[in-house]
């Protein structure tokens, strides 16, 4: 199954601009993009990047710098015109925690197939009906289940806290360091941050 995986190259992670400067963004997205699609292959998907720009990372790619629900709905049109008879998958890139297992679930049978993300976001979906369209504006789960049931399709969630897990927040750095084990971890590793306790909470500081 084809994966589109959509990437801003430009201004990458800008909610985690307290904790990192511009370009460590970019090197930290970048780790955590490799992390998905190397997952995405290991789950037998064939990842193909959407990216704002070119990523420089070994796999085909699609320059659009526009809003990523245009991007992605000209990406589902287009896909539907050359192979209709084939589902297509949209997979976020900063699903640090995506496994090859968990990313198999997205297979389940249903028109629409959705990992919801914390707080009313979509990380994953696959498209298996014809006629629907994403809006990634606001609380996108909930528009994405009116836009299925709109046009009649069937949908079927997906409940995975590894696909609900994108990174965004300086918050969101200790579930990476804590459940990862890819580049992404590894890149934290190495620029200083660890795991620390506060007020019985896990949080993050960074060393040096």
């Amino acid at each position: 199954m084809r994966a589109l995986v959509p990437f801003a190259a430009e201004r990458p992670k800008t909610r985690l601009a307290d904790v990192l400067t511009g370009a460590e963004r970019r090197a930290f997205a970048d780790a955590m993009l490799t992390d998905v699609l190397a997952a995405l292959r290991a789950a037998d998907f064939s990842p193909h990047l959407l990216a704002t720009e070119t990523a420089g990372q070994d796999v085909p790619t699609t320059v659009d710098d526009r809003p990523l629900t245009d991007a992605v709905n000209d990406a589902l049109a287009e896909h539907e015109q050359t192979t209709a008879d084939e589902p297509l998958a949209v997979v976020m890139a900063d699903l640090a925690l995506a496994t090859p297992d968990s990313l198999a679930r997205l297979r389940a049978p249903g028109d629409v197939v959705i990992a919801p993300g914390r707080g009313g976001g979509t990380n994953a979906l696959v498209v298996r009906h014809p006629a629907f369209r994403v809006d990634y504006h606001g609380a996108s789960y909930l528009d994405h289940l009116r836009a299925a049931r709109d046009v009649g399709a069937s949908v079927r969630e997906v409940d995975s806290r590894r696909l609900a897990t994108d990174v965004d927040e300086p918050g969101d750095l200790g579930e990476v360091l804590t459940h990862g084990d890819g580049a992404a971890r590894d890149w934290l590793v190495d620029a200083g941050f660890e795991l620390e306790g506060t007020d019985g909470r896990v949080g993050v500081s960074r060393t040096g």
